[in-house]
């Protein structure tokens, strides 16, 4: 796994504090993940592991996928909520920056798909408007 920032160390810190949150020993945490307690206390002694320990990680912390690798980068991580309508499917709770930051790069992706002779200046118009307008509907 390539660790974009490399920052072991903050990861160690947030899986530890998820887990207690979550009211987690180290022991039942990894066995929820099938991971030895031994992979999982690498982790939180800001130890490399294999990528597929990071997603085992993830889905024991009720984080969603790629949050680790987000963390790795210097991001945060993206809690889960499991649905009560469909207990197979979750709900990921992304921080509405994060979202802000997602619905833009959207907008700008889909306006020069649509209509690649915009200026610079029209796709950051076009963007504001559509974030504005979804702020006043409450989405964002």
């Amino acid at each position: 796994m390539c660790l974009m920032g490399n920052d072991l160390g903050r990861l160690a810190t947030l899986v530890k504090e998820r887990r207690l949150e979550l009211g987690l020993g180290v022991e039942p945490a990894a066995k929820l993940t099938g991971m030895s307690k031994d992979t999982w206390k690498k982790v939180e002694a800001a130890q490399t592991v294999r990528a597929t320990s990071y997603t085992n990680i993830e889905r024991a912390l009720q984080w969603a996928p790629g949050s680790c690798r987000r963390i790795l980068a210097g991001g945060d991580p993206v809690a889960t909520e499991a649905l009560s309508s469909a207990p197979s499917k979750s709900l990921a709770l992304i921080p509405r920056d994060e979202l802000e930051r997602q619905v833009g790069d959207a907008i700008n992706r889909a306006a020069l798909g649509v209509k690649s002779d915009l200026t610079a200046e029209q796709i950051l118009e076009l963007n504001e408007r559509v974030l504005d307008e979804l702020r006043k509907r409450g989405v964002l």
